[in-house]
């Protein structure tokens, strides 16, 4: 099925079809386009008695132009300082972002989050985020409010004021695997308690019992290594 803006012929077309009476379906099954991309057109172009293809293909490239010349200049390179290649930190700020996709955050949330991890601060108020991504403040907050639920990040108060700022700290990734490590001990919960429902000697029982013997050893060797981070930690902290 064709896709990306309709042409001149196109266009060309569901005039003629609407001088003949076709309906918004037959046009789209003729043109091989979807029924609601003819009504778009359609009502945004004069409506089905005033549609004109040489009008609405004028018009639609002068709204691509409006369009065009509006867009905001890009957001600054966070943290370009330090010496830095401003230049390899948007890049890199581009592949961490997709990275942390890639991983199950949908994208706002892994644009909030790499933002905040590429600034030297580790914090950033709202309106920081909003400048720097380009987005609404109501993105933001919706961002902000997934990310603190999932413990990748937490909000304080900015002294002498009533605004706040999203922190992230070197703890980060160890809190995100502690909230792994609750869900992995709750599924092996619910796997061991599958297997003495079904029974241990059946099919799905041993599938179950299977599943229990590996989140159990899943979840001993995560809390050995969280146990060596921490200690690894508190034998630098001295010398800090």
């Amino acid at each position: 099925m064709p896709g990306g803006r309709l042409t001149h012929e196109e266009r060309q077309h569901i005039a003629t079809g609407l001088a003949e009476g076709l309906g918004y379906t037959e046009i789209g099954r003729r043109l091989r386009r979807p029924a609601s991309t003819i009504m778009r057109e359609v009502t945004r172009n004069g409506g089905p008695y005033g549609y004109g293809a040489d009008r609405a293909h004028r018009a639609t490239q002068h709204r691509a132009r409006r369009r065009k010349q509006a867009q905001p200049p890009a957001p600054p390179v966070p943290d370009s300082g330090h010496g830095r290649d401003p230049q390899a930190v948007q890049d890199f700020t581009h592949f961490f972002t997709a990275l942390l996709e890639q991983q199950g955050l949908p994208r706002m949330m892994a644009r909030v989050l790499a933002c905040l991890a590429l600034t030297d601060s580790g914090t950033l108020t709202a309106a920081d985020l909003v400048q720097r991504l380009g987005v609404s403040p109501a993105s933001v907050s919706h961002a902000i409010t997934y990310l603190e639920q999932q413990g990748l990040l937490s909000r304080e108060r900015i002294p002498g004021t009533r605004r706040e700022r999203y922190v992230i700290d070197d703890d980060i990734w160890l809190r995100s695997l502690r909230a792994s490590l609750q869900m992995n001990d709750a599924l092996a919960a619910a796997s061991q308690h599958a297997t003495e429902i079904l029974g241990a000697a059946t099919p799905a029982g041993t599938r179950f019992e299977s599943t229990t013997e590996f989140l159990l050893l899943v979840s001993e060797s995560l809390r050995q290594v969280t146990e060596q981070w921490q200690q690894s930690r508190a034998a630098r902290s001295p010398a800090r």
